[in-house]
């Protein structure tokens, strides 16, 4: 595995100067190019380490417990390979351009969020204009776009209104080099500094047709596509968090051992109450852990869930997110109040964790969902 603990060394100890300065990763980013970082989960038939998606989730729980910002960034690079993967269970051949891309050294980025669009996959407020010739130019904007500076390969969509009666969403590859687009230097947050996911403007950026995913219907749908950005968005999000949970665990026990209480003269690690803090935590994330570990095997091995799919993706990020949030919390509390300084790794966890809850899918879409596959849809 190419994240050696010299590696993870440098890229913890860089993430703090990062955070700090509001700065994007360049030196992460580098030296996880230089390791084929960005080969691991292209198939062994393409030139690749061939991963499993579980042996993603690990690799890339790793790589958050030293800098969260670095691996939510390279986790979009890892989502589009994982999507060609499936795609191409259904249609064999048909993105190993994407492979390709990969082993060539490109990487990928994530443009689909749109400011106030809840569709989020299944419809967007960007458009995509024919160009003649099978391919489009895109207009719109995109949020959250991660690894702003970083990506070579955006992954966007846009709906195609040139048949009014039979709109469709354009899901398509553009390039840097191919121009059409602005990012904005806006990426000031409490959280994920690192990562840089600036507003990226689309005006006029060009797919050919070679590099169309797939012209579909607005809404849900079932076609691998879809399922495959789903999927792999929901697992290897979850994984980041559950990453920064682990790390946070870690750093709590850590505290524990060094403390000694000066009413008992006993160390924290004796305490009775402590000591039970420590247990709900770890069992939390653990159930957490096997929770994703579980989806993403059903993912790898191609289970069939029906129409609870989508339901269940859901509810593993949810549950890992979440449950991340809590963990990081208790770290907090167990180690203390330098924990509150900011030049405490666990204040950095602390505000980086934050930035699950805005992932989709929400904790409001996911009850809805699960309300509808239970009780049937609202009657319209």
């Amino acid at each position: 595995m190419p994240l050696h603990d010299d590696l993870l060394n440098r890229i913890r100890q860089r993430a703090t100067t990062y955070d700090r300065d509001n700065a994007f990763f360049h030196k992460d980013l580098h030296e996880l190019q230089n390791t084929n970082y960005f080969q691991l989960f292209v198939p062994s038939s393409h030139g690749g380490a061939g991963l499993t998606l579980e042996q993603m989730v690990d690799v890339q729980m790793k790589l958050a417990g030293a800098s969260a910002s670095t691996a939510l960034s390279v986790n979009m690079h890892q989502i589009w390979v994982g999507v060609a993967r499936l795609v191409n269970r259904e249609r064999p051949g048909s993105l190993d351009w994407i492979f390709d891309d990969a082993i060539n050294g490109e990487v990928y980025g994530f443009g689909i969020s749109e400011p106030g669009n809840d569709l989020v996959l299944f419809g967007s407020h960007s458009q995509a204009r024919p160009d003649g010739d099978g391919g489009y130019t895109f207009h719109g904007v995109k949020i959250f776009t991660s690894n702003g500076p970083g990506w070579t390969r955006l992954g966007t969509f846009g709906q195609d209104d040139s048949d009014p009666d039979h709109p469709k969403s354009i899901y398509a590859v553009i390039t840097r080099e191919g121009g059409g687009f602005e990012i904005k230097s806006d990426w000031d947050t409490l959280g994920m500094r690192a990562s840089q996911s600036h507003t990226t403007v689309l005006n006029g950026a060009h797919a050919p047709a070679e590099r169309v995913l797939a012209r579909l219907d607005p809404g849900p749908n079932t076609d691998p596509l879809i399922f495959g950005i789903f999927a792999n968005f929901e697992v290897l999000v979850s994984a980041v968090y559950l990453g920064i949970a682990q790390r946070a665990l870690d750093l709590a026990v850590e505290a524990v051992g060094k403390r000694t209480s000066v009413a008992t003269s006993t160390p924290y690690s004796h305490d009775p109450v402590i000591r039970r803090k420590i247990a709900e935590t770890a069992i939390a994330l653990d159930n957490a852990y096997l929770h994703l570990r579980t989806i993403a095997h059903d993912v790898e091995n191609g289970t069939d869930h029906g129409h609870h799919w989508f339901p269940r993706l859901s509810a593993v990020k949810v549950h890992a997110t979440e449950t991340a949030r809590t963990v990081v919390d208790q770290a907090m509390r167990i180690a203390g109040g330098a924990s509150y300084f900011s030049s405490n790794e666990l204040s950095r966890l602390y505000r980086d964790v934050a930035a699950g809850i805005f992932h989709p899918t929400s904790d409001l879409a996911l009850h809805r969902a699960w309300a509808d596959l239970t009780l049937g849809p609202l009657p319209q």
